[in-house]
């Protein structure tokens, strides 16, 4: 099949089994199928699938990330011992595992095409991903707290892991149980991914965006709370500083570079 077969036939399955959607039309413009492809893959509830479903859609995903092109680790170049800095889409990074900023309920965004980082890890790891944290969620009875963090598999995505974390909603001034929040987030992914024998873990930046926390004082958090990580525990994980925005690019270059 070539992709926009598979897309279509995504499409038409997705839309099958949600009888709102039924009747929904697909466009006929170069990004319209795509983003109505996007946009049904969020909003879908945690639920079994056909093989043949999880076929197709894994190999349509596969194809999606390898065109838009994938870095690894290993041709990054550190700025210190064992701590990288990248600016680029996560979603296209092989390493060990990458970090979601969740929300408390660990589902996902279901905002359709949402900007956030939570919608793109779900959107290009497939519905498996919805459907594994769905059930760690069940098992554990209760939204997850602020600062702790789960692992699951990456499925369709490059890295092998994705490790989610809900960082702290900053609302008005910033407290310091704020602070103490964002650096359990980083801390407790270490911790797990260490745990699990994780080599490589790529950090996004954290309650940044939609959660209100300070660009600045973020990124400070972060480097402080990694490098006291690794000189504690004598780590030798390696993390990676994803960046997506230029301000943010800025900011930990010269967080990074100032010792």
């Amino acid at each position: 099949m070539t992709q926009d077969e598979r897309r279509i036939y995504l499409i038409k399955e997705l839309t099958r089994e949600n009888p709102q959607y039924r009747q929904t039309e697909i466009p006929f413009d170069a990004q319209g199928p795509r983003r109505l492809l996007r946009a049904l893959f969020n909003v879908r509830m945690p639920k079994q699938v056909s093989d043949n479903f999880i076929e197709i859609q894994n190999a349509y995903l596969q194809e999606e990330t390898r065109k838009k092109g994938i870095t690894d680790i290993a041709d990054l170049t550190p700025l210190q011992d064992g701590i990288y800095l990248w600016q680029g889409d996560i979603t296209t990074l092989r390493c060990g595992a990458i970090v979601n900023a969740a929300n408390s309920q660990m589902l996902g965004c279901f905002c359709p095409n949402h900007g956030c980082i939570d919608n793109a890890i779900h959107t290009y790891a497939g519905v498996q991903l919805r459907a594994a944290c769905a059930g760690l969620m069940e098992r554990q009875g209760h939204e997850e707290k602020t600062g702790g963090a789960k692992i699951t598999k990456a499925f369709n995505l490059p890295c092998d892991y994705v490790l989610h974390t809900v960082g702290p909603i900053v609302r008005g001034r910033l407290t310091a149980k704020d602070k103490e929040r964002l650096s359990s987030c980083y801390r407790s992914c270490l911790e797990l991914a260490e745990q699990n024998g994780i080599k490589s873990v790529a950090f996004c930046c954290i309650s940044t965006g939609e959660f209100h926390f300070p660009n600045d004082r973020a990124a400070e958090i972060a480097v402080q709370t990694v490098k006291e990580y690794k000189e504690q525990t004598h780590s030798e994980i390696e993390v990676v500083f994803n960046v997506f925005k230029d301000i943010d690019l800025q900011i930990y270059k010269e967080l990074l570079r100032a010792d």
